[in-house]
Order: structure tokens, then sequence, then C-alpha cells
């Protein structure tokens, strides 16, 4: 009986510490402003949260609540799901204070959610394949195959549409990303999809085939949301960080991070480095990655430097002189220690070196990746004339060391509008804001395609490509 008894105790005590684990699972996330900890649920996507090439996370969203935590002091604790409806429920149950997800105000208040400031408003879509004859009204798509996802708050606005044009249906796909949604376009199954601007944009330089048709209804207006009964220091917080984001450029800075840069290739210019990668980058891979061991710098950015400069020709020749994979001056090269600047290896080494000594005369303060994008200029333009950008970003009442101030600075080069306050005079500032913007788009592009690479792993490969097999 004793043995019974006390078996009975331990089922009892079991029972207890079960029930006990059960409710303080169930109980709401305590405020930030408490524990230090803010609990963000998010979902996978290029505009809200991603694991980047190298590693880390990244994404708009990601990045913007990043700087919030950081100006409160507290860390961040993600939960990724891929469904906006699990997200609300996270919210409903309080397991989380605040969900980031490129959520539409509507859909948050049709939740009976708080609504967190406007972080950015994007146009609604209509995409369509290139290929075939665009519609141009919202009447064409009666008896087509029309696609959407299954949240996004688009389904509203086709639910109005339809009243005056009945032969509108359409499909909400659950469990489904907005790239897989333009993939199954691109495939022939549907005809068209509704998608947001900001989802489409972030991804069209990967969907040549794809264009946008026309845009229905109003801009989305994109929140974060957050618990009915959250927490009122967590609200105003907010409020004031957004405010101070758009006040010293934080927000714009980000935004042009992720989106800065995506609409400057048309389709021919994403097609040409599609057909050509396979034809002529297998040659000239070895050449990239060296350069990469001996400076540092991604091959692949290095490759969308080589393929803007010359579309990876190595015979490349400008009627100024300018010769070579990477296009270099005469000087230049004289500069770089190369003899002969058809070589394409010298070539890809010298431009290699050149953008690193860009990026090391730049002030140490500058971080990653506006430290990249301004060396990308300077490549282009020389030192001198990106000073004299960064002078007219500070003079414009920007950052001299942010690259969405200095590219608007830029154009002025060739203006003489801040002539007071540069000291190398005329330069052709928007070629360089084109040269940098297109090879950003071109790095997107390769950095999908290609592996990154890893020097010491990768050595034997290097030299086996040239210098062939041993034996």
């Amino acid at each position: 009986m004793l043995r019974i008894k006390t078996m009975g105790f331990i089922g009892k005590l079991t029972v207890l510490v079960l029930g006990m684990a059960l409710v303080a699972c169930s109980r709401p996330a305590p405020p930030p402003e408490k524990t230090g900890e803010l609990r963000v649920g998010t979902r996978n996507s290029p505009a809200t949260f991603f694991i980047a090439s190298n590693g880390d996370t990244a994404g708009f969203e990601h990045d913007l609540l990043v700087a919030f935590s950081q100006s409160q002091k507290w860390t961040i604790e993600w939960t990724e799901k891929s469904q906006p409806d699990m997200l609300l429920k996270l919210l409903d149950t309080q397991k989380i204070h605040l969900a980031a997800a490129a959520l539409p105000q509507a859909v948050v208040k049709d939740n009976h959610l708080i609504s967190g400031p406007v972080l950015f408003e994007t146009p609604v879509h209509i995409v369509v394949r290139a290929t075939e004859k665009a519609p141009r009204n919202i009447g064409a798509l009666s008896g087509k195959k029309l696609a959407l996802i299954k949240g996004s708050g688009h389904t509203p606005m086709l639910l109005r549409l339809k009243r005056k044009n009945p032969g509108l249906s359409w499909e909400a796909l659950e469990n489904v990303w907005p790239e897989e949604l333009l993939a199954q376009l691109q495939a022939g199954k549907y005809d068209a999809v509704v998608i947001n601007g900001m989802d489409f944009d972030s991804m069209r330089n990967f969907y040549p085939g794809l264009a946008v048709a026309f845009d229905i209804g109003d801009t989305q207006k994109i929140v974060w949301a957050l618990p009915r009964f959250s927490s009122y220091a967590v609200r105003n917080a907010l409020a004031r960080f957004i405010e101070k984001s758009r006040t010293d450029g934080t927000l714009k800075r980000i935004y042009e991070r992720y989106f800065g840069h995506v609409k400057r290739l048309d389709n021919t210019d994403i097609l040409g480095i599609l057909q050509r990668r396979p034809q002529r980058l297998p040659d000239l891979r070895p050449y990239f990655r060296e350069a990469q061991t001996l400076t540092g710098i991604d091959w692949r950015l290095l490759a969308a430097i080589g393929y803007q400069e010359s579309q990876w020709n190595a015979l490349a020749t400008s009627p100024t002189g300018v010769r070579g994979l990477m296009m270099l001056t005469e000087q230049t090269a004289d500069r770089m220690g190369i003899n002969n600047r058809l070589d394409p290896r010298q070539s890809i080494l010298g431009g290699a070196r050149y953008l690193a000594l860009m990026k090391d005369s730049l002030p140490a303060r500058i971080p990653e990746p506006d430290r990249t994008w301004l060396a990308l200029a300077a490549y282009n333009q020389g030192q001198g004339h990106m000073e004299d950008a960064r002078r007219i970003a500070q003079a414009r009442g920007g950052s001299p060391d942010s690259w969405a101030d200095v590219k608007e600075a830029l154009p002025h080069l060739g203006r003489g509008t801040y002539a007071k306050v540069t000291k190398y005079g005329y330069a052709r500032g928007n070629e360089a804001l084109l040269f940098a913007e297109n090879i950003r788009s071109y790095y997107d592009i390769l950095l999908r395609l290609e592996p990154e690479y890893a020097p010491l792993i990768n050595l034997g490969e290097i030299k086996e490509a040239l210098f062939g097999k041993p034996g």
C-alpha cells in the first residue's frame, strides 16, 4: 500500500508540475518595459525578415525593429510563422508584443487589433506574363484565372470590384509566399496575380518575364500589429521612434537598403545577365574568386561590376580609351600595376584592388552596406568627385555617410547648384548613380544564383582553374 501511495503522490506532483507549465505557457508575455525583451512575430519575406547570404538576419522590418529595440535598450525574441493568421493568433493570446509581417492596416483593424504607426504605403499590382497581351482594367480579367495570397488584405478590394464585374473570380492561396505566387504565374498556372508593390519590387529582377498590368484600389498602409491590451508604453515608444526615424533619416536609409535600387533594370537588362551567365561567367569565375581572396570583397559583387562595365567581355573598349573587362583607364591600370588591360585576370584583379582602395579612402565610421555603395560610385567618378558629392549631401541637410542621401546629391555634380562646396568641379553624377544602382541589382541576381566562396576551402579549385590539374 505504501508503494501505491508513494506512486500516487508522484503522479499528483507530476500532474501539478505539468499543470503549472501549461498555465505558464498560456500566460501573456510580460511587457518589454519590465523584462527588457521585445517578443516579435514575423514571416519570411524580402520586405520583412530573412536570412541574408552572410547568415545574418535581415529585412526592412527586421532592421527597423532592431533599431527600435536598441533605442529602448531591449533585446528581441523572434518567432517566425508562415501565415498571417498564425501571427494574429499569437497576438490574440498575447504571446508576442508585436507582429511585423508587411501587414496592411485594414487587415489589422478587421481583426480588432491595435495598429502601429504607418511604416510606408504600397500600391497593389495586377501582375501578368509580359509575353501576353496585358489587360487594361479589372473587367478584362473576367473569366481569367486570378490568384492572391489569403490574408493579404486583397480580398475586400476584389469583392468591391466584383459588384461591377460579376464575372470576376479568384483563388485565395494558403501557405504561399509572394515569390511562390509569382513562380506559379510564370509557370502558367494563373493568368494574373494580385500582389503588393513592395513584394513585387523586391523580386522583379528575378522574374523578367512578368510585368505590372495595372494597379487596383488605393495604396495599402503597412503597419505593425499589437494586441488589443498591449502596453501603452510600447505603443507610445513605437510612435515616437517612427516619428524620429522619419525626421533623422533612419526610415529612409533602411528603406533605401532594400528597395532603393530594385527598379533600375528593365527586362532586357535582366534577361541579358541571365543569358550571358552560363556562357561567359564559368571561365571568369576563378579570377573573380582569386580577387576575393586578395581583397576580401565578395566575388559576386566584383562579377556584377564586370558585367555592368563590359558584359563580361575581356576585349571591350570604349571611344574614350577605357578598356578591358573591368573597363580600367590607362591611368588606373598603371596605378594598380596592370600592364595588359585586355587580359581578363589582370583586369579583374586590378578592378578589385581599385574598389578596395576606394573603400579604404572613405572615413572608417561609415558602416556597411553604405560603405560599399559609396565606393562603387567613387570607382566610377573618382575619389575627389565622391567627396564633393558627400559635401553636397551635407549641404542639403543629409548625411555624408549615408548612401540614401549621397545618391540624391550625385546629380548635382553636373548642375553647379552647389559649386561653393565642391572642389573638383563638374562631373557626370547621374552616370555614377546609375552605375552603382545597376551593380546593386546585378549583385542581387548573382547572390541568388551563385554560391558564396570560402577561399580556404576552395583554394584548390582556383589553382586547378589557373594552372590545370596536377600530373
